[in-house]
């Protein structure tokens, strides 16, 4: 059995339309451009987060990571470089994120080191898009109609024996 070449992990709570965009990035492209063993470059870490930049997403670099916020810092991108220098190790080189921050966040998307670029790139240009972060809309509870209004019963007839 061999080693599988890259894995991507979804909370449950990551909205419908990014899993979606997921799923039809897989099913509609050749996701193996990525060989094995090959390191992750600069021009990598661009394909990847090119949408990110041209949304006007600023990045900042607080020691190992590289993180892409939205200028309201509620969803991003956190690039992890001591993970995609040691892929051995079972941390991800990537999370995609919505909510609070990357530490708390709604819903998150890990990737491995050699996830395509390619991939990457389509959920960043889903999450530059706000497709991710959208909150959901509540639904507000409707009272019930009200029922017509009803004749009251006529109490019954006391039976004589």
């Amino acid at each position: 059995m061999s080693e599988r070449m890259w894995h991507l992990t979804a909370a449950d709570t990551a909205p419908a339309p990014v899993l979606r965009a997921l799923l039809n990035h897989l099913a509609d492209t050749d996701t193996w451009e990525t060989a094995p063993g090959s390191s992750i470059t600069d021009k990598t870490v661009t394909e990847a987060t090119r949408p990110l930049t041209d949304a006007g997403w600023k990045h900042t670099v607080d020691g190992r990571w590289i993180r892409w916020e939205t200028p309201q810092k509620d969803a991003g991108v956190q690039f992890d470089a001591f993970a995609a220098q040691n892929p051995g190790h079972y941390l991800p080189t990537w999370t995609l994120w919505a909510g609070q921050n990357p530490n708390r966040p709604t819903w998150a998307i890990h990737a491995s080191t050699y996830t395509p670029a390619a991939l990457l790139s389509h959920l960043t240009g889903e999450l530059a898009e706000g497709i991710g972060t959208r909150q959901p809309t509540k639904r507000v509870p409707q009272s019930a109609p009200a029922l017509p209004p009803q004749t009251p019963h006529p109490p019954p007839a006391p039976r004589r024996r």
